[in-house]
C-alpha cells in the first residue's frame, strides 16, 4: 500500500511530509517524493527508491519554504519504480501536482483524450492523466475542489487522489474511492493521510472520510463535499494509541492486525 501525507499550516510542510512519509514507510514502497508551492509556482523533488534518496536529493537541491505541500511513498502498478515514474505528477502547464493511491482502470481511455487534445505525457503511470484532468478543469475557470470533484466522479477504480495547485495557497485537496484517507485537525494547521500514523505526532483529532467524497483542507478550516459538490460530512474520532500502536491500527501486533484486515483485503482485491 502507498502512503500519502499532505499539510497546510505555518510549519515546514517539507519536514511535516518527510517525517509522515517515515512514519509510514512500513506499508513498503519503491519511490518517494514531494510538491509544495512556494510564491505561486509549484515545487517538487521525487525518488527512486529509499525515502533517503529524496531527502539526499533536497539536501543538495532545496525547495523554498512553504507552510503548503503533499508527500506520497509508491508501490509501482504502472511503470517501472524510476525517477519519472515517482510521484508526485504535475500537470503540462506547471500548475498542479498530484499524488494517488490505488488503481484508475480507465486510464488508457483517458489519456488517449489528452493526447488527442495534444497533452504530452512525461510518465508510464495512471496517476499522470489525474494531474491533466485537473489542470484543464481549473483553466476554464474551477476551482480546484471542484476541479478534483469533477475528475474523481469520472475515473474508475479504487483511488486516494491528493492535489495541489499553484494558484491556490493555503490549500490541499483530496478525493477518494475504495482508498483509505484521514484528515488529522490541528490548531491553525491541517493534515491530510492514509494513515494516521502520519500525524498522531501533532494531533490526535481526526476524521474518517466517507466514499466519494472531497476535502479541502486549509490552515483553519476543513471543507467536505461529494463529488458534485454538495456539502458531507465524515466521521469524527480521536486517535487513544501511541505512535507505535497507531502504525499497527491499535492492535497489539502486526499479525493481528492483518488477521483483521482479511476482510478488507479481499474486498479490495476484488475491486
Amino acid at each position: 500500500m502507498c502512503g500519502i501525507v499532505g499539510y497546510v499550516g505555518s510549519r515546514p510542510a517539507k519536514d511535516v511530509i518527510i517525517d509522515g512519509l517515515r512514519r509510514l514507510e512500513y506499508r513498503g514502497y519503491d519511490s518517494a517524493g514531494l510538491a509544495v508551492v512556494s510564491d505561486g509556482a509549484l515545487h517538487w523533488a521525487k525518488k527512486s527508491g529509499k525515502l533517503t534518496n529524496l531527502e539526499a536529493e533536497l539536501s543538495t537541491s532545496p525547495l523554498p519554504e512553504s507552510g503548503q505541500g503533499i508527500g506520497h511513498t509508491r508501490w509501482a502498478t504502472h511503470g517501472a519504480p524510476t525517477d519519472t515514474n515517482a510521484h508526485p505528477h504535475v500537470s503540462a502547464d506547471g500548475t498542479v501536482a498530484v499524488v494517488h493511491n490505488g488503481i484508475i482502470e480507465n486510464f488508457a481511455a483517458l489519456r488517449a483524450e489528452l493526447q488527442a487534445e495534444g497533452v504530452s505525457f512525461a510518465s508510464d503511470t495512471d496517476t499522470e492523466v489525474a494531474a491533466h484532468l485537473i489542470a484543464r478543469e481549473t483553466a476554464t475557470g474551477a476551482g480546484l475542489s471542484q476541479a478534483v470533484g469533477a475528475v474523481a466522479a469520472r475515473l474508475e477504480g479504487a483511488f486516494t487522489l491528493v492535489a495541489v495547485s499553484s494558484t491556490e495557497p493555503d490549500t490541499v485537496v483530496a478525493a477518494r474511492r475504495n482508498s483509505p484517507l484521514v484528515v488529522g485537525l490541528g490548531q491553525g494547521e491541517n493534515f491530510l493521510a492514509s494513515d494516521v500514523a502520519a500525524f498522531i505526532e501533532h494531533t490526535r483529532d481526526a476524521l474518517e472520510l466517507g466514499q466519494d467524497q472531497v476535502v479541502t483542507i486549509h490552515s483553519d478550516s476543513v471543507e467536505i463535499t461529494d463529488f458534485a459538490g454538495n456539502p458531507s460530512e465524515a466521521r469524527p474520532f480521536h486517535v487513544d494509541w501511541d505512535l507505535s500502536a497507531a502504525e499497527k491500527q491499535g492492535h497489539d501486533w502486526f499479525m493481528r492486525k492483518e488477521i483483521f484486515e482479511q476482510p478488507r483485503a479481499v474486498a479490495d482485491t476484488l475491486l
